[in-house]
C-alpha cells in the first residue's frame, strides 16, 4: 500500500488544483494508493498538518484558481537549520511513504535537499514567472500572460484616449518571460526586462520618436525585476522571505515619474500585481498542470524519486531536481529581438 502526500509551495498560481486534483485522480487507478494533503507548504509538513485528499475532496477544483492545500514560502533549512528529521518524523507518524512537492525554485530547492538525504520525494514545477530550469514550460505562465495581456489592452485604449504614456508592471524577478510574451501580444511600445538593464534616456527616445510620428500615447511594460544601467537596484522592501528573497514591487512607480520628467508627457503607472497570480487557469494550463500530476503519481508509483517532471518537446520527462532546480531559466535573446522590433 502507497500512501502519498502533496503539498503546495510558494506563491499561489492558476494550475495547482488541477495538479493536485490529477494526483489524486491517478492515485485512484491503484486501489492501495491513498492520498494526504499538507496544508501550507513545508510548514504543514513539518507541523503534521495535513488531511485526506479523496475524489469527493478533489472534485469540481480543475478550473478553481489558488490551492485548496494552502500554501507558504517557509523553508525548513531556513537560518542554518536542519528540518530533515523534523520532516521524516511527520511521514513516519502519519504513513507517508512518498511526497509530491509542487512549487517553484524555493520549494523544490527543499525536495531536492530532502531527496539527497533519502526522503522519497518527487517535484512538480511551478511558477507563473516561467524561469525554472529543466522543463520548456510551467503552467500558470500561460494565465498570467493572458490576464498580463487583457490588462494592456483595456490600458491602451485610456492611454489612446488621454494622450498618455503608461508604464505596466508584471512580476519576473529574474526573468523577463511574462513581460516579453504580453508585450509581444498586447503591441507594447517598450519592453524592459532583468536580463537586460534598461537605460532610460533610450526609452524616452523611442517615446519621442513616436509622438514625431504623429503617436501620442505610449504603452511601456516592465518586469518588476528590471534594473537600469547605471546600476540602481528595482524598487523593493525591507521584507525578506525566508528563503532570503526581498519582496519586489514599485519599479513602475520610479520609472513612470522618470519618463514623465524627461519627455514632459503625462505619465501614469498601473501595477498587476498578484492579480496575475489569481482567478481560474486557462485550458492550456489547466491540461498541463494535468500531465504533471499524472506524471507524478506514476513517477513516485514506479519509485522515481529525486526527480522533477518536465515538458520538453511537448513530451513529460523525468530529470533530477537537483538539475532542475540549479539554475534560472532567462529569457530567450531571440524572442526578445523579436519584440524591439515593434519598440517606438
Amino acid at each position: 500500500m502507497a500512501r502519498v502526500g502533496i503539498l503546495t509551495g510558494g506563491g499561489d498560481c492558476p494550475g495547482l488544483n488541477a495538479v493536485i486534483r490529477a494526483v489524486v485522480r491517478r492515485g485512484l487507478d491503484d486501489p492501495e494508493t491513498t492520498c494526504v494533503g499538507f496544508r501550507h507548504g513545508w510548514a504543514g509538513v513539518m507541523k503534521g498538518n495535513s488531511f485526506e485528499l479523496t475524489r469527493a475532496v478533489t472534485a469540481g477544483i480543475l478550473g478553481r484558481g489558488g490551492t485548496i492545500l494552502g500554501t507558504s514560502r517557509t523553508n525548513p533549512f531556513a537560518d542554518g537549520a536542519d528540518g530533515t528529521d523534523q520532516i521524516r518524523a511527520t511521514l513516519a507518524a502519519q504513513g507517508v511513504d512518498a511526497l509530491i512537492a509542487i512549487g517553484g525554485d524555493d520549494t523544490l530547492s527543499v525536495a531536492a535537499r530532502l531527496a539527497e538525504a533519502d526522503v522519497p520525494v518527487v517535484g512538480v514545477p511551478k511558477t507563473i514567472d516561467n524561469d525554472l530550469g529543466g522543463t520548456e514550460l510551467t503552467f500558470g505562465f500561460h494565465t498570467a500572460v493572458q490576464i498580463a495581456t487583457d490588462a494592456i489592452d483595456r490600458l491602451r485604449t485610456t492611454a489612446e484616449s488621454h494622450d498618455r504614456v503608461i508604464v505596466v508592471e508584471v512580476m519576473g524577478r529574474e526573468a523577463g518571460w511574462i513581460a516579453t510574451y504580453a508585450g509581444i501580444a498586447a503591441g507594447a511600445d517598450a519592453i524592459l526586462v532583468p536580463e537586460w538593464p534598461y537605460d532610460v534616456d533610450e526609452v524616452c527616445k523611442l517615446l519621442w520618436a513616436r509622438h514625431a510620428n504623429g503617436t501620442t500615447y505610449s504603452i511601456v511594460v516592465v518586469a518588476e525585476g528590471a534594473k537600469p544601467k547605471d546600476g540602481g537596484e528595482s524598487v523593493s522592501h525591507e521584507h525578506v522571505d525566508a528563503f532570503g528573497h526581498a519582496r519586489l514591487g514599485g519599479v513602475a512607480v520610479s520609472l513612470s515619474a522618470e519618463i514623465e520628467e524627461r519627455t514632459g508627457y503625462e505619465t501614469r503607472y498601473t501595477i498587476l500585481g498578484h492579480i496575475q497570480r489569481g482567478g481560474t487557469p486557462t485550458a492550456f494550463d489547466r491540461v498541463l498542470a494535468t500531465r504533471f500530476g499524472v506524471a507524478a503519481m506514476d513517477a513516485v508509483l514506479a519509485g522515481r524519486f529525486g526527480e522533477m517532471v518536465a515538458l520538453r518537446a511537448d513530451e513529460i520527462v523525468l530529470m533530477p531536481l537537483a538539475e532542475a532546480t540549479n539554475v534560472h531559466k532567462l529569457l530567450d535573446p531571440r524572442l526578445f529581438e523579436i519584440a524591439s522590433v515593434f519598440f517606438g
